[in-house]
C-alpha cells in the first residue's frame, strides 16, 4: 500500500475519507480554479440551491483537501481589474481528479445496487 507523503495515510480507498462537502468542492473545481466564495456559489448553482455550504465548513474542507493534496493553491488568476489580490484561488490536482473519479464510480455502483434491489426513493422500509 502506497502512503501519501504528507499525511502518512494509505492510498488504498482514498475516497472513503471524502466528505459530502469535499466531494462538492472537487466537483466545483472541475471547471477550473476558483476562490472560496466562487466555490460556494458554484456548489449552490450545481445543487439548484439545495445545498449552501457556510464559510466555516468550506474553509475547513479546503484545508483538508490541500493537506491531502487533492487541491492546491492556483497561480491562475483573472485579469487584475476583475480580481481582488486578497483572494486565494484553488485548483484540482491530479490526485484530486483521481479520487473524484473513484468516488464517482463508487456512487454509480451504489446507485446501480439500489436499483437492482428495487429501491424506491421515498418509500419506507418494511419493519
Amino acid at each position: 500500500m502506497a502512503k501519501s507523503p504528507s499525511s502518512g495515510r494509505s492510498d488504498a480507498g482514498p475516497a472513503a475519507s471524502l466528505t459530502p462537502a469535499g466531494l462538492h468542492v472537487l466537483i466545483a473545481l472541475l471547471d477550473g480554479p476558483l476562490h472560496g466564495y466562487g466555490i460556494m456559489q458554484r456548489i449552490f448553482k450545481h445543487t439548484d440551491g439545495r445545498l449552501r455550504i457556510g464559510p466555516g465548513t468550506l474553509y475547513r474542507t479546503i484545508q483538508y483537501l490541500v493537506d491531502e493534496q487533492m487541491i492546491e493553491e492556483s497561480a491562475s488568476r483573472p485579469r487584475p481589474d476583475r480580481d481582488d489580490p486578497r483572494r486565494r484561488y484553488y485548483g484540482l490536482t491530479k490526485r484530486g481528479q483521481r479520487i473524484l473519479e473513484e468516488e464517482a464510480a463508487r456512487l454509480r455502483r451504489l446507485v446501480r445496487l439500489a436499483g437492482n434491489k428495487r429501491l424506491r426513493l421515498g418509500s419506507t422500509v418494511p419493519e
